[in-house]
């Protein structure tokens, strides 16, 4: 699914009206259908919905939402913000529809005009603002937005939190923004929905169908997308009858040391149990009993140190390699990063304590093979490329070292996302908070690995191996629970993943 800013998004909806053909107020009516099928199958009729509407196209999806559900037999109040300034043509549509088609009252919020008392148990449902609020909320907006975050109502917003921006939120100013429960989103999801820093504004949220016009949505180029089942199955290869574990490569995995060989343990179960035809190991002595026995079907090569990795071996023979995993820092285990990086020229996975060790050399950026895969979470992510104040910062810095360093850059964390040379980004769907536990990212550099080794794009495998990964947590997780998750959990429902993505 691609995203859009918001002013594509207004474009798009103009190409509808124009093009399919509808009428503006038509669109109106399809978007609060949607919104009322949504609640309907929600909510039952015992349910109150108290409805703020502003004065642009938003408050007129609320007041065309409350004839509907006044027309369902909800009980239902209305109040109109009343701010100075043009209502907007179908918002006004919908007013008059709503004092003619219904007995309901509506009534008007001044700024000199006490507001409304909220009762308990009520449900707000948030249509004051839409995506095209480019200005933080102030003074008697600002207040209303206060009051109902204060209320302790459960607060549904309509396709955004009021106040909040469609992107970049870097200006905007916290206690101005709602903080809805849900938010039921209009054909996308906006790309502020992305960023950790906003969940507390958009809660849940739902994406609703509306029906905008298709040519549209294609012809209008974006370099956001949101990674859904339907693109990942066309990527995953289909393996033939007369195929030999030749066919599906040989990994390298430089990883582990002292204390941490269960990280090469991880990544070596996860490049197993996603079709990787041979592994080999690469790891300190100390750890070579512990991979032979948990993880038999790999094949182990020393170091000569005990405790850590001090040398790079030839990665000539290797159709991938991955490298990080528990790996240490030790300075002997920083010069055999750096002869690798000199000495291999085929795309790798770079991980954990790889990416601490360029953070400390920064200038050995510039010898990261074309097309290698990165994979830090934020805080590894500040290191080697610098500080960001908010999540849309932080993806314009991921595209930016993309280009410059000729790599992809997987952001990990909630909707980790996928940056390319070629400036797109993606942002995954799958995953879950159980997920944020020791080893859950030594098993997607397993993953990736794995698909490298197997003939898999740079760009494949990234994307591939973010969803497959989150999808396994997510089947994992449905098992157990967020608390109890593991990462051999995951590496356990890897191949239920690649069943689920084959299944639609």
């Amino acid at each position: 699914m691609k995203l859009f800013r918001c002013d594509q998004i207004r474009n798009i909806d103009e190409y509808t009206v124009a093009n399919e053909p509808v009428s503006s107020a038509a669109l109106m009516e399809r978007a609060a259908q949607q919104l009322f099928f949504r609640i309907r199958e929600k909510y039952d009729k015992s349910s109150r919905f108290v409805i703020f509407a502003g004065p642009g196209n938003n408050g007129g999806d609320g007041l065309a939402l409350a004839r509907m559900l006044s027309a369902g037999g909800y009980d239902v109040a209305v109040y109109s913000v009343d701010l100075p300034g043009k209502k907007s043509n179908d918002r006004e549509l919908n007013r008059l529809r709503l004092e003619n088609e219904t007995s309901l009252k509506l009534i008007y919020i001044r700024e000199s005009n006490p507001l409304p008392l909220l009762l308990p148990g009520e449900i707000v449902i948030d249509a004051i603002f839409g995506s095209g609020l480019t200005r933080a909320a102030e003074g008697f907006l600002s207040e209303i937005i206060s009051f109902i975050n204060k209320s302790g109502c459960e607060i549904i917003s309509v396709d955004i939190p009021s106040g909040l921006f469609g992107e970049d939120n870097s200006k905007n100013l916290d206690g101005t923004i709602i903080e809805a429960d849900f938010t039921l989103s209009f054909q996308f999801p906006k790309i502020s929905f992305m960023f950790a820093e906003n969940l507390k504004y958009s809660g849940e949220y739902a994406v609703l169908p509306i029906g905008l016009h298709e040519d549209a949505i294609r012809n209008t180029k974006s370099r956001y997308s949101f990674l859904e089942k339907k693109d990942i199955k066309p990527i995953l290869r289909v393996r033939l009858r007369i195929d030999h574990k030749g066919v599906f490569g040989h990994g390298l995995l430089i990883a582990g040391s002292y204390g941490k060989i269960g990280a090469s343990v991880m990544a070596a179960g996860a490049a197993l149990r996603s079709g990787i035809g041979l592994l080999t190991c690469n790891i300190p002595a100390c750890g070579y009993q512990i991979v032979q026995t948990s993880v038999p079907e790999a094949m182990v090569i020393t170091d000569a140190v005990t405790n850590f990795i001090s040398s790079a071996i030839d990665t000539e023979l290797y159709s991938s390699v991955g490298v990080g995993p528990g790996l240490g820092i030790d300075p002997k285990t920083q010069k055999a990063l750096f002869d690798l990086l000199n000495s291999c020229k085929k795309p790798m996975v770079i991980d954990a304590d790889a990416l601490n060790i360029l953070s400390i050399h920064k200038e050995w950026l510039s010898l990261i093979p074309a097309g290698s895969i990165l994979t830090p979470h934020p805080k590894e992510f500040e290191r080697i490329a610098g500080s960001s104040s908010n999540g849309f910062e932080r993806i314009e810095m991921q595209l930016k070292f993309s280009l410059d360093h000729n790599c992809i850059v997987i952001l990990k964390g909630s909707n980790s996302s996928i940056s390319t040379p070629g400036g797109q980004l993606f942002f995954n769907s799958t995953g879950n908070p159980g997920m944020a536990t020791g080893g859950s990212g030594d098993v997607l550099t397993g993953i990736i690995l794995s698909l490298l080794a197997q003939g898999y794009s740079s760009e494949e495998a990234a994307i591939a191996g973010v969803f497959l990964h989150g999808m396994a947590g997510d089947i994992a997780v449905g098992k157990n629970s967020f608390e109890s998750l593991l990462a051999s959990d995951i590496i356990n429902n890897i191949g239920n993943a690649f069943n689920e993505v084959r299944s639609i």
